[in-house]
Protein backbone atom coordinates (compact mmCIF):
# COMPACT_ATOMS: atom_id res chain seq x y z
CA UNK A 1 0.00 0.00 0.00
CA UNK A 2 3.18 2.32 0.55
CA UNK A 3 4.20 2.04 -2.50
CA UNK A 4 0.83 2.24 -3.92
CA UNK A 5 1.01 5.62 -2.55
CA UNK A 6 4.38 7.32 -3.21
CA UNK A 7 3.53 5.84 -6.51
CA UNK A 8 0.95 8.19 -6.55
CA UNK A 9 2.31 11.18 -5.07
CA UNK A 10 5.07 10.93 -7.61
CA UNK A 11 2.34 10.60 -10.34
CA UNK A 12 0.80 14.21 -9.26
CA UNK A 13 4.33 15.78 -8.34
CA UNK A 14 4.74 15.00 -12.79
CA UNK A 15 1.07 17.07 -12.96
CA UNK A 16 2.30 20.03 -10.27
CA UNK A 17 5.57 20.72 -11.92
CA UNK A 18 4.27 20.38 -15.66
CA UNK A 19 1.22 22.87 -14.62
CA UNK A 20 3.60 25.24 -13.05
CA UNK A 21 6.10 24.67 -16.51
CA UNK A 22 2.75 25.21 -18.36
CA UNK A 23 2.62 28.48 -16.68
CA UNK A 24 5.22 30.31 -16.74
CA UNK A 25 6.01 29.19 -20.69
CA UNK A 26 2.39 31.12 -21.20
CA UNK A 27 3.09 33.91 -19.15
CA UNK A 28 6.47 34.19 -21.44
CA UNK A 29 4.39 34.26 -24.39
CA UNK A 30 1.54 36.52 -23.34
CA UNK A 31 4.37 38.96 -22.63
CA UNK A 32 5.89 38.20 -25.95
CA UNK A 33 2.44 39.20 -27.16
CA UNK A 34 2.56 42.52 -25.57
CA UNK A 35 6.18 43.38 -27.10
CA UNK A 36 4.35 42.37 -30.48
CA UNK A 37 1.92 45.27 -30.23
CA UNK A 38 4.05 47.30 -28.45
CA UNK A 39 6.58 47.19 -31.26
CA UNK A 40 3.98 47.71 -33.93
CA UNK A 41 5.28 44.34 -34.98
CA UNK A 42 1.94 42.85 -35.49
CA UNK A 43 1.14 43.20 -39.00
CA UNK A 44 4.97 41.54 -39.88
CA UNK A 45 3.12 38.61 -41.05
CA UNK A 46 0.80 41.13 -43.35
CA UNK A 47 -2.83 39.43 -43.12
CA UNK A 48 -1.97 35.57 -43.54
CA UNK A 49 -2.62 33.13 -40.94
CA UNK A 50 -0.98 30.34 -40.50
CA UNK A 51 0.87 30.97 -42.99
CA UNK A 52 3.73 34.23 -42.79
CA UNK A 53 3.36 36.36 -45.69
CA UNK A 54 2.08 33.28 -47.56
CA UNK A 55 4.86 30.72 -46.11
CA UNK A 56 5.61 28.46 -44.05
CA UNK A 57 8.93 29.73 -42.66
CA UNK A 58 9.40 33.53 -44.06
CA UNK A 59 12.61 33.40 -46.33
CA UNK A 60 13.57 37.41 -46.20
CA UNK A 61 11.90 38.56 -43.02
CA UNK A 62 12.03 42.01 -41.79
CA UNK A 63 12.53 42.90 -37.85
CA UNK A 64 8.57 42.98 -37.66
CA UNK A 65 8.12 39.51 -39.67
CA UNK A 66 10.75 38.17 -36.95
CA UNK A 67 8.97 39.75 -33.99
CA UNK A 68 5.41 38.43 -35.31
CA UNK A 69 6.64 34.50 -36.79
CA UNK A 70 8.71 34.12 -33.14
CA UNK A 71 5.43 34.85 -31.31
CA UNK A 72 3.25 32.52 -33.86
CA UNK A 73 5.93 29.92 -32.74
CA UNK A 74 5.89 29.94 -29.32
CA UNK A 75 2.10 30.51 -28.78
CA UNK A 76 2.00 27.42 -31.04
CA UNK A 77 3.64 25.43 -28.52
CA UNK A 78 1.40 26.43 -25.52
CA UNK A 79 -1.51 24.76 -27.52
CA UNK A 80 -0.11 21.00 -27.66
CA UNK A 81 1.54 21.79 -23.88
CA UNK A 82 -2.41 21.96 -22.54
CA UNK A 83 -3.25 19.44 -24.36
CA UNK A 84 -0.56 17.42 -22.68
CA UNK A 85 -1.96 18.81 -19.28
CA UNK A 86 -4.95 17.80 -19.77
CA UNK A 87 -3.65 13.99 -20.84
CA UNK A 88 -1.25 14.43 -17.42
CA UNK A 89 -4.54 14.97 -15.75
CA UNK A 90 -6.76 12.31 -16.55
CA UNK A 91 -4.19 9.60 -16.18
CA UNK A 92 -3.53 10.77 -12.56
CA UNK A 93 -6.66 12.05 -11.09
CA UNK A 94 -9.93 10.43 -10.93
CA UNK A 95 -12.95 11.20 -12.30
CA UNK A 96 -14.59 14.37 -10.71
CA UNK A 97 -11.09 15.72 -9.79
CA UNK A 98 -11.43 19.26 -10.04
CA UNK A 99 -8.00 18.95 -11.46
CA UNK A 100 -9.41 16.98 -14.02
CA UNK A 101 -11.70 20.25 -14.69
CA UNK A 102 -9.37 22.85 -14.70
CA UNK A 103 -7.06 21.13 -17.16
CA UNK A 104 -9.92 20.94 -19.65
CA UNK A 105 -10.46 24.44 -18.87
CA UNK A 106 -6.98 25.13 -19.90
CA UNK A 107 -7.09 23.77 -23.20
CA UNK A 108 -10.96 25.32 -23.83
CA UNK A 109 -9.48 28.85 -23.04
CA UNK A 110 -6.36 28.16 -24.99
CA UNK A 111 -8.30 27.00 -28.10
CA UNK A 112 -10.23 30.42 -27.93
CA UNK A 113 -6.85 32.21 -27.61
CA UNK A 114 -5.67 30.75 -30.61
CA UNK A 115 -8.14 31.66 -32.39
CA UNK A 116 -8.33 35.50 -31.41
CA UNK A 117 -4.97 35.70 -32.21
CA UNK A 118 -5.90 34.62 -35.25
CA UNK A 119 -8.67 36.82 -36.08
CA UNK A 120 -6.70 40.27 -35.24
CA UNK A 121 -4.59 38.86 -37.75
CA UNK A 122 -7.61 38.15 -40.78
CA UNK A 123 -9.20 41.36 -40.11
CA UNK A 124 -5.88 42.97 -39.72
CA UNK A 125 -6.60 44.61 -36.03
CA UNK A 126 -2.55 44.78 -35.90
CA UNK A 127 0.01 46.86 -36.01
CA UNK A 128 -1.55 50.84 -35.96
CA UNK A 129 -4.76 49.97 -37.22
CA UNK A 130 -6.87 52.28 -35.15
CA UNK A 131 -10.29 51.21 -35.11
CA UNK A 132 -13.20 50.30 -32.41
CA UNK A 133 -13.53 46.82 -33.70
CA UNK A 134 -9.90 46.41 -32.73
CA UNK A 135 -10.41 47.82 -28.98
CA UNK A 136 -13.33 45.40 -28.69
CA UNK A 137 -11.09 42.83 -29.49
CA UNK A 138 -7.92 43.71 -27.43
CA UNK A 139 -10.24 43.87 -24.69
CA UNK A 140 -11.83 40.22 -25.24
CA UNK A 141 -8.25 39.49 -25.92
CA UNK A 142 -6.97 39.98 -22.25
CA UNK A 143 -10.14 38.79 -20.66
CA UNK A 144 -9.81 35.34 -22.51
CA UNK A 145 -5.81 35.54 -21.34
CA UNK A 146 -7.03 36.01 -18.00
CA UNK A 147 -9.42 33.23 -17.40
CA UNK A 148 -6.63 31.05 -19.38
CA UNK A 149 -3.78 31.42 -16.31
CA UNK A 150 -6.46 31.11 -13.97
CA UNK A 151 -7.03 27.94 -15.62
CA UNK A 152 -3.96 27.05 -15.43
CA UNK A 153 -2.96 28.20 -11.92
CA UNK A 154 -5.61 26.12 -11.00
CA UNK A 155 -5.06 23.10 -12.35
CA UNK A 156 -1.13 23.05 -10.86
CA UNK A 157 -2.58 24.37 -7.30
CA UNK A 158 -5.16 21.83 -7.16
CA UNK A 159 -2.53 19.06 -8.09
CA UNK A 160 -0.71 20.37 -5.13
CA UNK A 161 -3.48 19.72 -2.77
CA UNK A 162 -4.96 23.26 -3.03
CA UNK A 163 -8.07 23.52 -1.17
CA UNK A 164 -10.76 23.63 -3.61
CA UNK A 165 -13.75 26.46 -2.96
CA UNK A 166 -16.81 26.19 -0.96
CA UNK A 167 -19.48 28.11 -3.01
CA UNK A 168 -21.81 29.87 -0.93
CA UNK A 169 -23.59 33.20 -1.32
CA UNK A 170 -22.27 35.04 1.97
CA UNK A 171 -20.60 38.14 2.11
CA UNK A 172 -16.74 36.31 2.22
CA UNK A 173 -17.71 34.98 -1.50
CA UNK A 174 -19.33 37.90 -2.92
CA UNK A 175 -16.50 40.17 -1.76
CA UNK A 176 -13.98 37.78 -3.29
CA UNK A 177 -16.31 37.54 -6.25
CA UNK A 178 -16.61 40.96 -6.91
CA UNK A 179 -12.67 41.05 -6.69
CA UNK A 180 -12.28 38.87 -9.62
CA UNK A 181 -14.57 40.50 -11.69
CA UNK A 182 -13.35 43.94 -11.17
CA UNK A 183 -10.10 43.13 -11.92
CA UNK A 184 -10.83 41.65 -15.15
CA UNK A 185 -13.21 44.64 -16.08
CA UNK A 186 -9.92 46.87 -14.90
CA UNK A 187 -7.43 44.81 -17.36
CA UNK A 188 -9.71 44.85 -20.24
CA UNK A 189 -9.59 48.65 -19.81
CA UNK A 190 -5.38 48.59 -19.40
CA UNK A 191 -5.34 46.91 -23.10
CA UNK A 192 -7.38 49.64 -24.74
CA UNK A 193 -5.51 51.96 -22.82
CA UNK A 194 -2.11 50.50 -24.23
CA UNK A 195 -2.84 49.99 -27.81
CA UNK A 196 -3.96 54.00 -27.27
CA UNK A 197 -0.56 54.20 -26.45
CA UNK A 198 0.76 52.08 -28.91
CA UNK A 199 -1.03 54.01 -31.53
CA UNK A 200 -0.04 57.76 -30.34
CA UNK A 201 3.92 56.91 -29.52
CA UNK A 202 4.15 53.82 -32.15
CA UNK A 203 1.98 55.03 -35.08
CA UNK A 204 2.43 58.64 -34.46
CA UNK A 205 -1.40 59.28 -34.77
CA UNK A 206 -3.00 62.34 -33.46
CA UNK A 207 -6.37 62.49 -31.29
CA UNK A 208 -6.43 65.87 -33.66
CA UNK A 209 -6.71 63.91 -37.27
CA UNK A 210 -8.17 60.48 -35.81
CA UNK A 211 -11.79 60.14 -34.14
CA UNK A 212 -10.83 56.76 -32.47
CA UNK A 213 -7.61 57.77 -31.13
CA UNK A 214 -9.44 61.11 -29.46
CA UNK A 215 -11.90 58.80 -28.16
CA UNK A 216 -9.25 56.02 -26.66
CA UNK A 217 -7.65 60.07 -24.89
CA UNK A 218 -10.81 60.63 -23.75
CA UNK A 219 -11.60 57.37 -22.06
CA UNK A 220 -7.92 57.27 -20.42
CA UNK A 221 -9.29 58.10 -17.00
CA UNK A 222 -11.10 54.93 -17.03
CA UNK A 223 -8.11 52.93 -15.89
CA UNK A 224 -6.54 54.81 -12.66
CA UNK A 225 -10.35 55.41 -11.89
CA UNK A 226 -10.93 51.68 -11.90
CA UNK A 227 -7.83 50.83 -10.11
CA UNK A 228 -9.00 52.25 -7.04
CA UNK A 229 -12.24 51.07 -7.30
CA UNK A 230 -10.99 47.15 -7.05
CA UNK A 231 -8.60 48.77 -4.82
CA UNK A 232 -11.20 49.34 -2.34
CA UNK A 233 -13.02 46.12 -3.59
CA UNK A 234 -10.05 43.93 -2.69
CA UNK A 235 -9.24 46.09 0.69
CA UNK A 236 -12.89 45.07 1.53
CA UNK A 237 -12.22 41.47 0.56
CA UNK A 238 -8.80 41.23 2.75
CA UNK A 239 -10.50 42.80 5.05
CA UNK A 240 -14.52 40.35 5.23
CA UNK A 241 -11.96 37.40 5.26
CA UNK A 242 -10.05 38.25 8.11
CA UNK A 243 -10.87 35.64 10.19
CA UNK A 244 -9.23 32.86 7.15
CA UNK A 245 -6.28 31.05 8.45
CA UNK A 246 -3.12 33.31 8.58
CA UNK A 247 -1.26 31.65 5.86
CA UNK A 248 -4.42 33.03 3.50
CA UNK A 249 -4.79 36.29 5.47
CA UNK A 250 -0.79 36.25 4.77
CA UNK A 251 -1.72 35.96 1.31
CA UNK A 252 -4.62 38.18 0.68
CA UNK A 253 -2.28 41.48 2.14
CA UNK A 254 0.63 39.89 0.02
CA UNK A 255 -1.94 40.16 -3.08
CA UNK A 256 -2.91 43.87 -1.58
CA UNK A 257 0.54 45.00 -1.61
CA UNK A 258 1.38 43.94 -4.44
CA UNK A 259 -2.03 45.71 -6.27
CA UNK A 260 -0.33 48.89 -4.79
CA UNK A 261 2.95 48.66 -6.12
CA UNK A 262 1.41 48.13 -9.32
CA UNK A 263 -1.01 51.52 -9.05
CA UNK A 264 2.55 52.94 -8.49
CA UNK A 265 4.04 51.21 -11.68
CA UNK A 266 1.14 52.67 -13.60
CA UNK A 267 2.04 55.78 -12.13
CA UNK A 268 5.50 55.33 -13.41
CA UNK A 269 4.32 54.22 -17.07
CA UNK A 270 2.30 57.28 -17.03
CA UNK A 271 4.90 59.83 -16.14
CA UNK A 272 7.79 57.72 -18.57
CA UNK A 273 5.71 58.16 -21.76
CA UNK A 274 4.87 54.33 -21.72
CA UNK A 275 8.26 52.82 -22.50
CA UNK A 276 7.57 49.14 -24.24
CA UNK A 277 9.80 47.69 -21.55
CA UNK A 278 7.50 49.55 -18.48
CA UNK A 279 4.59 48.17 -20.32
CA UNK A 280 5.86 44.94 -20.33
CA UNK A 281 6.53 44.95 -16.53
CA UNK A 282 3.20 46.36 -15.86
CA UNK A 283 1.73 43.15 -18.04
CA UNK A 284 3.96 40.66 -15.71
CA UNK A 285 2.74 42.04 -12.55
CA UNK A 286 -0.89 42.31 -13.54
CA UNK A 287 -0.33 38.15 -14.10
CA UNK A 288 1.47 38.02 -11.18
CA UNK A 289 -1.62 39.53 -9.60
CA UNK A 290 -4.22 37.59 -11.09
CA UNK A 291 -2.25 34.80 -10.16
CA UNK A 292 -2.35 35.73 -6.05
CA UNK A 293 -5.76 36.75 -6.44
CA UNK A 294 -7.21 33.38 -8.33
CA UNK A 295 -5.23 31.40 -5.54
CA UNK A 296 -6.16 33.30 -2.77
CA UNK A 297 -10.07 33.20 -3.81
CA UNK A 298 -9.78 29.59 -3.87
CA UNK A 299 -8.37 29.26 0.25
CA UNK A 300 -10.76 31.66 0.73
CA UNK A 301 -13.42 30.05 0.19
CA UNK A 302 -12.36 26.50 1.13
CA UNK A 303 -12.53 28.43 4.85
CA UNK A 304 -15.86 26.96 6.65
CA UNK A 305 -17.87 30.07 8.01
CA UNK A 306 -18.36 27.86 11.21
CA UNK A 307 -14.60 26.70 11.60
CA UNK A 308 -12.53 30.19 10.67
CA UNK A 309 -9.52 29.09 12.82
CA UNK A 310 -8.55 26.18 11.09
CA UNK A 311 -5.41 25.33 10.00
CA UNK A 312 -5.23 25.09 5.82
CA UNK A 313 -3.13 22.14 4.44
CA UNK A 314 -1.66 24.53 1.95
CA UNK A 315 0.52 23.57 -1.00
CA UNK A 316 4.13 23.08 -0.58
Amino acid sequence: MLETDDQRLDDNRTVQKFAWGVLGYTILVILWGAFVRASGSGAGCGDHWPLCNGEVIPTDPTFNTIVEFGHRLTSGLALPAVFVLMWLAWRHFGPGSPVRKAAAASVFFMVVEAAIGAGLVLFEYVAYNASIGRAVWMAAHLTNTLFLVAAITLTAWWAEGGATPRWRLSARSVSLVATLIATVILSAGGAVTALGDTLILGGGLSPETNAVVATLIAARVFHPTMAFVVLAILGAAVWVNRRAPLQVTQLGMGVLGLFVAQMALGALNVWLMAPIWMQIVHLLVTNLIWIGLVVYTTEALAVSEAEPAREPVLAG
